[in-house]
């Protein structure tokens, strides 16, 4: 998403009288979100819409104003944002939720549509375009000028989820041959229309051949040739690679943008830092959800229904339900040991409560090692014995913790306590090795790993437990 205000200081801000200084950063924010709610309101009510509209113009974050227009009704909303200035009014448009921005493409006028679709940047117009419903997206479409529309048409193309579907095609492209003088002064002619201006690239018959910054073009001569202070060894994704991977190779290498081609080496566009950001946002959110057992869903918690909660929730839970048939199965043909030995059950519920929790922690961690590229399909064998080598540490802890409780506690004898700690031992060891190995399967055959996460595990896990449970059992207490 792009972000073209410059950057102030708010470590201490002043709003209509009062004074917001000291605390958390995060104390500061509700406070100066509550005071702006509060002093909006009361200038709407007053009618003070000159006074309202140079505050929103010089104390306010569109990002922040986005957020507080959540909280207010139609009227006021609609109200508001006539207030704005057009390149204020497009980027608090792009940060809104898709609920405000279809009241508000109902509520305005077909022209100020068209100030608004102009001002936005083309990421974002694709983004917002993807949340809205057909016949909004029609209206939106009307009021985009020829050429605009046809370069939307192009990013709409783009696999979801690849590098293509998030680029912005705003750049600012050079030719080798001009001078550094002439490149600044093209830089000052475009560089309000472009995502960013401290990377330009250097383009040769539309293919990419180099990169120079900002910084490099105001130290040197204004004489010198572009083709004598590019850069050619430069980073670049193709438009199907995936988003994720874009975004990680942002990140690492600290880039402010990273350029995209086809596969022909044309350039066609860049995804900023801003957007990588959001995407790694987006997947982690994603992976978080599918971990808890919870299908996908771009909407915020509150901004999904009840039905759609249910909805996206009860998939994995009818599984799991239905999964610990086998473990009842299980413990349904050790009834004959149970009787003996009623205590047996009591152990249960600890035995598949630790291998649960042991293996959601590998699998957590291989999922985060595979999601920075810190973990391959490769590495399985050294992660499995690495997990091993943890396993038999945590195991023989648990099982003399565990064997010294069930002593003091008077609920067995030494060789209960042993074989317990036998089967705590063989569980923590099964947990781990699944734990970590799932996800690496999953990755290897094309799935999302977070898939192999907490409830699926466990389950697996469950099943392992009790199996190995009732086996030593009845083999150390000889039961049938």
């Amino acid at each position: 998403m792009s972000s073209n205000h410059e950057f102030r200081d708010v470590s201490v801000k002043e709003w209509g009288g009062v004074t917001a200084q000291g605390g958390t950063d995060h104390d500061y924010a509700e406070e100066r979100e509550e005071l702006t709610i509060e002093r909006i309101q009361e200038m709407l009510e007053k009618r003070q819409f000159k006074e309202l509209k140079e505050e929103l113009e010089n104390n306010m974050y569109p990002v922040d104003l986005a957020d507080i227009l959540e909280d207010v009704n139609e009227k006021q909303l609609v109200l508001i944002f006539r207030l704005l200035v057009k390149e204020e009014a497009a980027e608090t448009f792009s940060y809104m939720n898709s609920d405000l921005r279809e009241v508000l493409i109902n509520a305005l006028t077909d022209s100020e549509l068209e100030e608004v679709m102009e001002e936005m940047y083309l990421d974002d117009t694709v983004d917002v375009l993807e949340e809205m419903p057909a016949n909004v997206v029609d209206r939106l479409l009307l009021v985009t000028n020829e050429e605009k529309r046809e370069r939307i048409n192009q990013l709409l193309q783009y696999p979801e989820d690849s590098a293509g579907s998030v680029m912005n095609v705003d750049y600012i492209a050079l030719n080798k041959e001009m001078t550094v003088e002439d490149a600044i002064l093209k830089i000052r002619q475009v560089g309000l229309n472009r995502e960013t201006i401290y990377t330009c690239y250097v383009t040769e018959k539309k293919q990419l051949i180099g990169v120079v910054d900002i910084k490099e073009l105001l130290t040197t001569g204004e004489s010198r040739m572009i083709e004598e202070i590019m850069d050619t060894n430069m980073l670049y994704a193709q438009t199907t690679d995936d988003q994720e991977e874009v975004a990680r190779t942002i990140m690492k290498y600290g880039l402010i943008a990273l350029p995209i081609v086809d596969h022909e080496h044309c350039m066609v566009g860049i995804v900023t830092v801003d957007d990588a950001m959001i995407v790694l946002q987006e997947e982690e959110t994603e992976d978080i959800r599918i971990m808890a057992g919870v299908n996908p869903n771009d909407e915020s918690y509150f901004g999904t229904t009840v039905f759609e909660h249910v909805k996206s929730r009860i998939p994995w839970l009818l599984f799991l339900m239905l999964s610990a048939t086998v473990t009842q199965m299980i413990m349904n043909s050790y009834d004959e040991a149970i009787s003996v030995m009623p205590q047996l059950t009591g152990f249960v519920p600890m035995l598949t409560g630790t291998g649960g929790n042991c293996g959601s922690q590998s699998s957590s961690l291989v999922i985060r090692g595979l999601a920075v590229g810190e973990i391959e399909f490769g590495d399985l064998l050294r992660v499995i014995w690495k997990e091993m080598r943890v396993a038999v540490c945590v195991s023989m802890i648990l099982a003399v913790v565990n064997g010294t409780r069930i002593l003091l506690m008077g609920q067995g004898d030494i060789l209960l306590a042993f074989t317990i700690g036998a089967t705590m031992a063989c569980t923590v060891l099964i947990a781990k090795i699944v734990g970590c190995t799932l996800p690496l399967l999953a990755k290897r055959v094309g799935l999302d790993p977070a898939i192999m996460a907490t409830p699926l595990i466990s389950t697996l896990v469950d099943i392992s437990t009790i199996s190995v449970y009732f086996a030593i059992i009845s083999g150390v207490f000889r039961l049938q």
